[in-house]
């Protein structure tokens, strides 16, 4: 049986290939990181970080920011559990700072 942080690592390889396929964005970096650090400390570092990646501002710039780690996290609650609040705001912030469309109204 897959638990959820078997689903959140899922998640995290699948917005890789998404970006990939969908964006024509290479995520190299990010791969890296994922493979280094895994998926929980790489959505830490990435969420948490006082700015954002240069991935995410390359998936803004290609109007998918659905792809990023941060709507991974805000748009899919049953991963909530897995952050602290300070990381779901900083998420959610960041969204917003970017004009995000959430999935879910009241995020």
């Amino acid at each position: 049986m897959e638990t959820l942080k078997d689903e959140f690592k899922r998640a995290m390889h699948d917005i890789y290939r998404d970006a990939k396929e969908q964006a024509n964005y290479t995520a190299t970096i990010f791969l890296r990181m994922l493979d280094e650090r895994g998926p929980m400390e790489t959505a830490l570092y990435l969420v948490n970080s006082p700015t954002p990646s240069d991935g995410y501002t390359a998936l803004w710039e290609r109007k998918r920011l659905d792809l990023t780690v941060e709507a991974v996290i805000i748009d899919n609650p049953k991963f909530h559990c897995l952050f602290d609040v300070e990381t779901l705001k900083n998420a959610r912030r960041r969204l917003k700072q970017y004009n995000y469309k959430f999935k879910q109204p009241d995020a």
